[in-house]
């Protein structure tokens, strides 16, 4: 049989060579075809007494990619048909047989008689990494690059083909909880240490490797199907066992406070697991998988943290009338904390890059911070000599404005004041080349208006970098009303080459990142003003999935840039454009305490000295309180709804703004750009799965007791009336990537 997928190769010692190339695609994924090629290899390398073992590899840089997500996403809608069809039963069956397929194929390999080996010649992850462990060896070709693990958790689900079980039957437990609850990709001397791979060759020598483990006489036996196995780290009823999982239990409710079902899942198949022989504990490791598939949390994150951004990384928003672009020099005016990182993330994308500042010291300073971040990285392993040296030769320091005139790109990141900006746009002008786009990283001032001090608004755009730039995955990309589709096109191409996710918003105050977190920042303050304690303050709103508590969050940002902000919005739209209390409290902390936040050591927080222990909550902050609550009196979940709801009906403002004009900007952006409770799948699908009419009686019921910041836009009213949700109000377009 000639399979799609698997090219097969016998040799002349009976060693079947299995070859997954994927025509068509640059990685291999599990799908529908895989499996079932699997299946049939499977089976009939078994049933052939010629067959003396087997050798799986791949035809590309990478084994496998892991599962295919919308295969997965296809089965949960399968099974929400079957459900309205033919009853809760006859669709969990389905879901429950559909779902351990992979489960199986392997457990098959497993227990086939003949000696199977993985010969890994680069990335294996999620299922495809599963597919090694239930071979009977594993040999990886020597690459820095390889990485091997388990991110299934990332997207709200777990490993469902063995990895819950193989796992913690080869490593220690407490390393198996690492791998299996942090997603992360260990490399191959790690995975070498842990005992997950056996041999590391060179790439040459790797199915030559593997062959001759086969004709040595390799086992065709799984260590835990030998009698007298034992758990690496003891039973689960032991000392260790009793040490292990009573301080995971606490150390998963610190991480994720119940928020992540598969997470909680992951601890339950490997306790239940643990207790069973290796194919009772499969067949609970596939119930809770069938579970974890049907809820909204692996829904929303499926749909947003893979399908969606894996959508706008590939330029779904992309004017396809535009040819590709390429920036190969970039100018960046402004080489403060800012400017220089965006320089640096560029220089080590391998664009060139010059760095203006007002005179050649500010300018120096900004490539010294360039070298400080790529030192950092030395330091922690993370990077070579050698790729400092190539990022370095790449940034350049001027106060020389003459240099424009090589640059495809200029983005300004002066001060936010639009005297000094206009003053930038002035100088640079005329000595853009021809066909050079011009981007400002303004983070609050609305483009258009920016844009009038811009001869050619149509090569004028914004570009919001987030801070820190090295580590924020997201850049928010505002189009003007007068900006080209070059410019949109050029400044998507730029994100992509530095390796950024990008979301493409129309002008507004605060476009849309900073909308949503001010209300968040500013629900914060909100709470403080009524008299919940500080520390309850941060402690609801990490309960209800965000990050870092609101407080905190604007020591970060600086409260005196905050206050800034306040002023200038009160001076543009008048004084009911703002809450007078909290401009009360900011003016109280900044102008009379002096306290700016992180950046001078005292805010919300008081922060130590590098190394001297944590930030602690400022013990002067109860007397800024004009009263104090009881804490036992307080609803807790309504704190965490008040933190998440009135981000999400400021998204849902930004939808009835036109500032939002595809939904998956919005879920993708506000996970990325501000870290909205990821388990909800981001702000409007944080909506779309409670149901419109729902959201907007909780949005009544919180506007009734604590004001309008609460109260739905229309938009918002007249799909609760239809039972309309965003996405399908709004189906995404589907256009091909450019």
């Amino acid at each position: 049989m000639a399979f799609k997928n698997f090219k097969l190769e016998t040799d002349a010692d009976g060693i079947v060579l299995v070859t997954w190339d994927t025509p068509g695609r640059s990685m291999n994924v599990l799908d529908e075809t895989s499996a079932t090629e699997l299946e049939e290899i499977v089976k009939q390398t078994t049933a052939d007494a010629a067959v003396k073992g087997v050798v799986i590899t791949s035809g590309k840089e990478a084994l496998c990619a892991g599962a295919d997500l919308s295969m997965l996403e296809g089965m949960a809608h399968q099974y929400a048909d079957l459900l309205k069809a033919k009853g809760e039963e006859a669709a969990n069956q389905m879901l429950f047989d559909q779902s351990r397929r992979f489960s199986q194929v392997y457990r098959n390999i497993e227990i086939s008689g003949k000696p199977w080996v993985a010969a890994i010649n680069g990335l294996a992850l999620g299922g495809g990494f599963e597919l090694t462990l239930a071979c009977h060896y594993r040999v990886a070709a020597d690459n820095p690059k390889t990485r091997l693990g388990l991110p299934e958790v990332k997207v709200g689900l777990f490993p469902g083909a063995g990895g819950t079980q193989r796992v913690p039957r080869i490593v220690q437990p407490a390393d198996a909880m690492q791998l299996l609850l942090k997603g992360e990709a260990v490399n191959l001397t790690r995975a070498k240490a842990l005992n997950l791979i056996h041999a590391i060759v060179p790439p040459a020598d790797m199915i030559k490797a593997a062959k001759d483990w086969i004709k040595g006489g390799g086992k065709a036996v799984a260590p835990w199907d030998e009698k007298g196995f034992k758990l690496p780290g003891g039973p689960v009823f032991s000392k260790a066992g009793m040490q292990m999982f009573p301080a995971g239990n606490a150390i998963y409710r610190r991480e994720t406070y119940d928020n992540y079902p598969a997470a909680r899942a992951i601890m339950s198949c490997v306790y239940e697991g643990l207790q069973l022989p290796i194919d009772a504990a499969l067949r609970v490791e596939s119930r809770y998988f069938t579970q974890i598939l049907r809820s909204n949390e692996a829904a929303a994150m499926i749909r947003s943290l893979f399908l969606s951004m894996q959508e706008l990384n590939k330029g779904a928003r992309r004017p396809p009338n535009v040819p590709p672009t390429k920036v190969k020099k970039l100018a960046v005016i402004g080489a403060g904390f800012m400017g220089a990182s965006v320089g640096y993330v560029s220089a080590r994308a391998g664009i060139d890059v010059v760095l203006i500042d007002r005179d050649q010291a500010s300018a120096d300073k900004g490539k010294g911070h360039a070298q400080t971040m790529i030192d950092d990285l030395i330091k922690k392993g993370r990077a070579k000599e050698s790729d400092r040296d190539a990022v370095m030769s790449r940034i350049s320091a001027t106060a020389d404005y003459g240099v424009l005139k090589d640059c495809d790109l200029v983005i300004e990141a002066v001060f936010e004041d639009r005297k000094v900006k206009a003053e930038t746009y002035a100088k640079a002008q005329p000595l853009l080349k021809d066909g050079a786009i011009f981007a400002s990283n303004t983070s609050t001032l609305p483009i258009n208006s920016l844009a009038e001090e811009f001869k050619d608004q149509g090569k004028f755009i914004g570009i919001h970098f987030f801070s820190p730039v090295e580590k924020m995955m997201l850049v928010e990309i505002i189009v003007g009303k007068n900006t080209g589709d070059a410019a949109l096109a050029t400044a998507l191409d730029y994100t992509r080459m530095i390796g950024k996710t990008p979301i493409v918003v129309n002008d507004s105050r605060g476009f849309y990142a900073n909308r949503c977190v001010g209300r968040y920042i500013a629900e914060g303050n909100e709470m403080f003003l009524e008299g919940v304690p500080p520390a309850m303050i941060e402690n609801c709103a990490k309960m209800a999935g965000m990050p870092v508590g609101p407080l905190s969050l604007s020591d970060e940002v600086a409260l005196d840039l905050g206050l800034k902000v306040m002023k200038a919005t009160e001076a543009d739209l008048g004084p009911n454009s703002i809450n007078p209390d909290q401009k009360k409290l900011m003016v109280e902390l900044v102008e009379k305490q002096g306290r700016l936040g992180r950046k001078n050591s005292k805010g919300f927080y008081d922060y130590p000295e590098k190394g001297k222990g944590q930030k602690s909550l400022w013990t002067g902050l109860a007397d800024l309180q004009p009263k104090k609550l009881d804490p036992d009196t307080l609803d807790i979940e309504e704190l965490k709804q008040r933190f998440l709801v009135v981000q999400a009906v400021e998204a849902a403002r930004t939808v009835e703004d036109h500032v939002i004009t595809d939904m998956r900007e919005a879920d993708v952006g506000s996970i990325l750009g501000f870290g909205f409770a990821p388990f909800t799948g981001g702000t409007l699908s944080y909506i779309d799965f409670m149901g419109t009419r729902k959201f907007v009686e909780l949005c009544h019921k919180l506007e009734a007791k604590y004001g309008s910041r609460f109260t739905p836009p229309k938009l918002l009213e007249d799909m609760a009336a239809k039972g309309e949700t965003f996405y399908g109000r709004f189906p995404p377009k589907k256009l091909a990537a450019a």
